[in-house]
């Protein structure tokens, strides 16, 4: 760990004397859109235009990406707007295309991250094509599991690249939320952590899902003091060919970083770090809710067996046995038997309540 937070190189990100901004459409639809998105940007506010070319779906049949001639189109894009291009890639053949049409940045996505073979290829394929000079990103694996994130970046560091850098872009979550993917926003301080010097980057519209809820991400990225974002743009959002509903017009984009910008420019770093801790109580809280949620609806389902069934609802030696393991369960975690206790019979109580009123 030690190696890796001293080899990294921060030049690319730290020559900039504001959060680095990443934007652009989802997926490179024709030129027509691109060259249009690009030219709406603000270069005042944003450094990189970003487009995907190779389109990962989980079934097949949906729209997969443009492919090589979006290249061309980025190419485009860097020599008439002076903005640095990037591009998502997920194998050796989108490396060496990426390289040979000059992309500046390259981000491994999600699904990619999440396989050790795939980004084993992936470096390889950097370190063949002399590509150490590049600036790669690297998305946090669908699933919290900080160990494989980590073993990405120390798979391109033995392949001598330097300019590394992560997007955090949520998680996949089995449960109702609000989000798209979880932020997950503890996992990102334990990972600061570790890795002070790696720049982390928010996504906050593969975070969202929507585009209502950017700005709101945005600012919490900020809180954590994150080096910068990349936001999901398009010239026509509404009749983007995918992930419509998270994209925004550059003009969007623009009122939104200069309200973040005034924050910062506001903001007392005692409050920053004070709101940093409202965040996670607000993130745990709403997980909570959800779980409430969840356990309320197979309460549900339990009284309408019951009903059915001809059992009573109430059910003293079950809720003896629940009560029994949740104050063990609470007492090694270091919580109170009164404050246990209180909780389960508040839960008990709606429980009971929910399956007497099943007909």
């Amino acid at each position: 760990m030690e190696k890796l937070n001293s080899s990294i190189d921060r030049s690319w990100i730290d020559k900039w004397n504001q959060p680095f901004i990443l934007s652009g459409p989802c997926s490179a639809e024709s030129e027509q859109q691109i060259l249009e998105t690009a030219n709406r940007l603000n270069p005042s506010y944003v450094q990189a235009f970003r487009a995907g070319i190779w389109k990962p779906r989980t079934k097949p049949n949906n729209f997969e990406g443009i492919g090589k001639k979006g290249l061309e189109w980025l190419h485009k894009v860097k020599n008439s707007t002076g903005l640095m291009v990037a591009t998502e890639v997920a194998n050796a053949e989108h490396v060496k295309l990426s390289i040979s049409f000059g992309i500046d940045i390259l981000w491994i996505g999600a699904r990619s991250t999440a396989s050790p073979f795939t980004i084993q290829e992936i470096a390889d394929a950097l370190e063949l094509e002399g590509a150490n000079n590049k600036i790669i990103l690297v998305k946090n694996p669908i699933h919290p599991d900080m160990e494989l994130w980590i073993g990405a970046l120390e798979r391109l560091l033995r392949k001598g690249i330097r300019k590394l850098g992560v997007i955090h872009r949520g998680f996949y979550t089995y449960k109702n939320s609000k989000y798209r993917n979880q932020p997950n926003w503890n996992l990102l301080l334990n990972f600061r952590s570790l890795l002070p010097r790696i720049p982390i980057l928010c996504d906050p519209s593969h975070i969202c899902g929507n585009k209502e809820g950017i700005l709101d991400i945005a600012k919490k990225a900020y809180h954590f003091q994150y080096e910068g974002l990349m936001i999901e743009s398009h010239c026509d959002p509404d009749h983007a060919w995918s992930d419509a509903q998270q994209q925004i017009t550059p003009e969007n984009l623009l009122e939104m970083l200069k309200e973040l910008t005034y924050i910062e420019k506001c903001d007392q770093k005692s409050e920053r770090h004070l709101d940093s801790f409202r965040i996670l109580i607000d993130e745990l809280d709403e997980n909570l809710i959800a779980l409430l949620s969840e356990r309320m609806n197979i309460s549900k389902k339990l009284g309408s067996l019951k009903r059915s069934s001809d059992i009573a609802i109430f059910q003293p030696r079950r809720w003896k046995d629940i009560m029994k393991k949740s104050l063990t369960l609470g007492k090694s975690l270091g919580i109170s038997e009164e404050f246990i206790e209180g909780v389960f019979k508040l839960l008990h109580q709606e429980s009971i309540k929910i399956q007497n009123q099943i007909k």
